[in-house]
């Protein structure tokens, strides 16, 4: 449950691993912070760092319960943020969530479900130790960066996948399966929009507000961070009217497609209706029937029934009905 508890100096640089139990010795020193990284911890470990760092009850149940919605919460001088953070498994959409408590010696992450290892943006803050000495806030753009940049692969999938989906749209042949990834397409990017969306907030706030736990050289970074979640808004967006309006055309062709059929079906009953008529005639028994007693009535009648079935299939071929 605990994937890395590391403790720096003042200065950025990286001071090693440390247990939980040091972490209150570490903290005696003069400039140090402890970044100290979680994976579904349960609550006997959450109480422990909460002695640890003093962190709020409700934070804690936060954290330990998991399915929040996004937000940041202010206690005292801590910071409390929930992320949710989306992962594609198998070709499907996951969502996880990853809780992150910030003071001003310490940063905590908790990630639950689908998410990847904040290893990667750990190490991209141990390469800039004179960013990193600016202490947690760093850690936590770092954390948050990561965050959206795994969205970006995510947004790009989905827009290729689209594209290949509207090429099987108009398609000749008809595929249910078309219409069922469209309509999943829909449903994870509203849910991956209702994720996103908030983030926008949460990241302003840390650009203007918050002094004592952002300092100013960190905000034009949280501005870069707030750019790329604006990005990604905006893509999610775009792609959600253009699914709906692949749904809707997807819909006109099968009707239209429907139609079409209906036209040559009802063409072709209509020639056959035609002779059927005209045979039905000479099928009803009576004693005196025109024609039947001439030697050229039979020949007559089939030359009658291929011109008039002759001419409505002309009518009907300029129509466009066949």
């Amino acid at each position: 449950m605990v994937v890395n508890c590391i403790a720096y100096r003042k200065d950025g640089s990286r001071i090693g691993d440390v247990t939980l139990d040091a972490i209150s010795d570490i903290l005696q020193q003069d400039g140090t912070f402890v970044w100290v990284g979680l994976h579904e911890p349960d609550e006997a470990l959450l109480l422990k760092l909460q002695e640890e760092f003093g962190l709020h009850d409700l934070a804690i149940e936060d954290a330990h319960n998991a399915h929040e919605r996004t937000k940041i919460e202010t206690y005292g001088d801590s910071l409390f943020v929930v992320v949710q953070t989306a992962q594609l498994v198998s070709g499907n959409l996951a969502f996880g969530e990853t809780h992150i408590f910030m003071g001003p010696r310490y940063l905590v992450s908790v990630r639950h479900g689908a998410s990847l290892s904040y290893a990667p943006a750990r190490r991209t803050c141990e390469h800039t130790p004179d960013l990193l000495a600016l202490g947690p806030s760093y850690a936590l753009y770092a954390i948050l960066d990561f965050i959206v940049d795994n969205l970006l692969p995510i947004v790009r999938d989905f827009r290729e996948e689209l594209q290949q989906l509207e090429q099987d749209i108009f398609a000749e042949t008809f595929k249910r399966s078309t219409v069922r990834r469209l309509y999943d397409m829909q449903r994870d990017l509203m849910t991956l929009r209702l994720a996103v969306a908030p983030l926008q907030d949460i990241i302003s706030q840390l650009v203007r507000l918050h002094p004592s736990l952002i300092p100013d050289e960190l905000r034009a970074y949280f501005r870069d961070v707030y750019d790329h979640v604006f990005r990604v808004n905006e893509s999610i967006s775009a792609m959600r009217e253009m699914l709906g309006a692949a749904i809707n055309v997807n819909l006109s062709l099968v009707t239209f497609g429907q139609n079409e059929v209906m036209k040559k079906l009802a063409g072709w009953a209509a020639m056959l209706a035609a002779p059927t008529l005209l045979t039905s005639w000479y099928g009803m028994n009576f004693a005196h029937m025109p024609e039947l007693d001439k030697p050229w009535a039979y020949p007559a009648i089939i030359v009658l029934m291929a011109c008039t079935v002759g001419g409505i299939f002309v009518g009907l071929k300029r129509a466009k009905w066949l």
